[in-house]
């Protein structure tokens, strides 16, 4: 299975893995899998730094060469682009947006607990449970 991980899955197999599922957490741990994460996440995870909703360490530049190194690094592209813009999601997250195209366009499975993400027709999603 080809994973990609929402940034809140991503933070919490980082810093608190017991909010990851059991069936998740296998498959994030199975080598036969790859798991993938957007730069997006990435993005969303300092921007959410600087506004003090989490704490990430002093060196942002470390952190991030750290916890990027294990995984696949998707594009982001044109066609996820617009994919994002096209999408018929009820909210209008733009990290959401360009996640859930990101699956969509590369056929990635999106790793989620969000409610708003899963079940999105074409879109393969895994349900963190």
């Amino acid at each position: 299975m080809r994973l990609l991980l929402d940034t809140h899955i991503w933070l919490w197999s980082l810093n608190d893995p017991s909010r990851i599922g059991k069936h998740v957490l296998h498959e994030l741990r199975n080598s036969a899998n790859e798991v993938w994460l957007s730069p997006i996440s990435t993005w969303e995870a300092l921007t959410l730094n600087a506004k003090g909703r989490i704490q990430l360490p002093a060196d942002l530049r470390d952190w991030v060469a750290r916890a990027t190194t294990p995984l696949r690094e998707a594009p982001l592209t044109h066609e996820i682009a617009l994919t994002a813009r096209q999408l018929p999601l009820s909210h209008n997250d733009p990290a959401d947006r360009f996640l859930a195209a990101t699956a969509k366009v590369l056929r990635l499975t999106l790793v989620t607990a969000d409610a708003n993400l899963l079940g999105l027709g074409d879109i393969s999603t895994l349900a963190n449970r």
